[in-house]
């Protein structure tokens, strides 16, 4: 199976340096932002669909026949301070501008009105700049547009999956602005730009803030997305006023083919934990984007809430498995009533200011009702 966004671990198109961690004495495998989901993710996915992208994952946990996760190098947190330089020094309704970007700079002739979009992130942060998008592509495990977009989204025409574009397709809608990733799609870049202008962050999930500023620059709405993002940590922050010193613990859980994962604080979900600020187990207090646990470790998720998705069809993951199970029971988060299904496509797919949105709104009912 190929990757999900955020995970979005995404599986880069670029060849890239292989590496395992492990988290302590567990043997769970670390996964490094700048990794895909070998499963998707991965981004998230956050990263993703699989966030934030293909190779097919082997058995649970992190056992000796499974896919490693494709790794960005060691200096995956530094993310956020190379987007620095990205985006547009044009003042807003002035064209043609140039956007600065992951693989250099584009120039956007006029204000687009037909846009394609390359992966959740993007699909969430333009919608929610009010602008509907003529080409999208789905998670592998998901034909569909999320179902927190669908009102909002229009009607866009399929152009292939987060791992597999349709070129083709892409090209018979005359777009004329493409955003994507250089994680996803570094190796289409070229017949992209070929197509329309391209605008590339460089990864899904994690820095989903930053690709928000940058998905926003083409359009000349960088303010809109700024005050977006504003209202967004004003009720994050508004969580944590209401908790006040009593922070729970929690643990952004997530089953996928092959694997199983609590998710850490360079993903998507952990920046959103990071900004109430919600503290999340020793496990996951790492500057990775999960940390890979087996069934029979599976007591290393143990908070005092567990908030579990499932990629895809849980039929296809251990879920229904780990869920049954006598460790499971064990844990205190379920013996006390506080380990709770949540929507993938918002808390590990989503990758946008919406879906953050909506992850928040899940949290505040959780563990800050009334607030």
């Amino acid at each position: 199976m190929a990757p999900t966004p955020d995970d979005l671990a995404l599986v880069p198109r670029t060849p890239s340096r292989r590496r395992f961690l492990t988290a302590g004495a567990t043997g769970a495998a670390v996964l490094g932002l700048g990794g895909l989901l070998a499963a998707c993710g991965g981004s998230g996915g956050s990263g993703a669909t699989g966030g934030s992208g293909g190779a097919s994952p082997g058995g649970g946990g992190s056992s000796p026949d499974q896919k490693s996760v494709k790794q960005g190098g060691d200096d995956y947190a530094s993310v956020i301070e190379k987007m620095k330089g990205f985006g547009t020094d044009a003042a807003p309704g002035v064209y043609p501008r140039t956007v600065r970007h992951a693989l250099g700079e584009t120039v956007i002739p006029a204000k687009p009105t037909r846009v394609v979009v390359l992966d959740t992130g993007e699909l969430d942060n333009i919608v929610s700049l009010g602008i509907q998008p003529v080409g999208v592509v789905y998670a592998d495990a998901s034909k569909s547009l999320p179902s927190y977009l669908k009102d909002k989204a229009g009607s866009p025409a399929a152009v292939g999956t987060i791992n597999s574009l349709n070129l083709e397709a892409i090209a018979a809608l005359k777009p004329d602005l493409i955003l994507g990733s250089q994680l996803r799609a570094q190796d289409q870049y070229a017949q992209l730009s070929k197509i329309a202008p391209t605008v590339f962050s460089l990864r899904p999930g994690y820095p989903w803030k930053q690709n928000f500023l940058l998905n926003a620059a083409p359009f000349g709405l960088e303010a809109e997305a700024k005050a977006q993002l504003d209202a967004y940590q004003a009720a994050a922050t508004a969580i944590g006023a209401k908790l006040g010193d009593k922070r729970p613990t929690i643990t952004p859980l997530r089953f996928m083919p092959g694997r199983t994962r609590l998710y850490a604080e360079l993903s998507f979900i952990g920046t959103i934990l990071t900004d109430v600020p919600l503290p999340q187990p020793a496990i996951e207090q790492v500057k990775e984007l999960a940390v890979e646990v087996s069934p029979e470790q599976i007591d290393k998720a143990d908070a005092d809430w567990i908030f579990y998705g499932v990629y895809g069809s849980p039929s296809s993951t251990n879920q229904d498995a780990v869920l049954g199970g006598a460790l499971w029971k064990t844990l205190g988060a379920v013996k006390s009533g506080q380990a709770r299904p949540v929507s993938d496509e918002t808390w590990f797919l989503g990758l946008g200011v919406m879906a953050a949105h909506a992850v928040l709104a899940d949290l505040k009912g959780f563990v800050a009702p009334g607030s």
